[in-house]
C-alpha cells in the first residue's frame, strides 16, 4: 500500500497572545488525528513567530519527500502575516516542487485540504 506523507505547518498557539492555547491544541490535535486516521502519513510543525520560524520550517521540509504540505491558516489568513505567508509559500515551493500545497481554514480542517489537492 503507497503511502502519503503530509507535513502540516502552523503557529505555535503558545507564541501568540491573548489566545485560548489549550482550545487552539485541542484543534490542532483533532485536525491532525483525522489526516492521520484517514491513512496519511502526517506530521505537525507549529513555529512561533520569530526569525526561527522559517528555519525550522526549511529543515522540516527537507527531512523527507512530502506529497503535500498544509499551511495553516492562522499563518494565510492575518493580513499582517502577508510577508511570512509569501516567504513561507516559496519556501515550500523551492524545498518540495513535486508537493501538492494546500491550504486550511483552521487546525480541525485539514483533511479536507489534503484530499482536495491530492484527489
Amino acid at each position: 500500500m503507497p503511502t502519503t506523507h503530509v507535513l502540516i505547518v502552523g503557529l505555535d498557539p503558545h507564541a501568540l497572545p491573548g489566545v485560548d492555547v489549550q482550545a487552539i491544541e485541542r484543534g490542532l490535535a483533532y485536525g491532525l488525528g483525522r489526516v492521520q486516521e484517514a491513512g496519511y502519513l502526517a506530521e505537525q510543525l507549529l513555529v512561533p513567530l520569530d526569525e526561527s520560524a522559517l528555519d525550522q520550517i526549511r529543515k522540516a521540509l527537507v527531512s523527507q519527500a512530502w506529497d503535500a504540505v498544509v499551511i495553516g491558516g492562522g499563518i494565510r489568513k492575518p493580513e499582517p502575516l502577508l510577508e511570512f505567508f509569501e516567504a513561507v509559500v516559496n519556501l515550500v515551493h523551492a524545498a518540495v516542487p513535486t508537493a501538492k500545497i494546500a491550504f486550511n481554514s483552521d487546525g480541525g480542517a485539514s483533511l479536507e485540504a489534503v484530499q482536495r489537492v491530492l484527489s
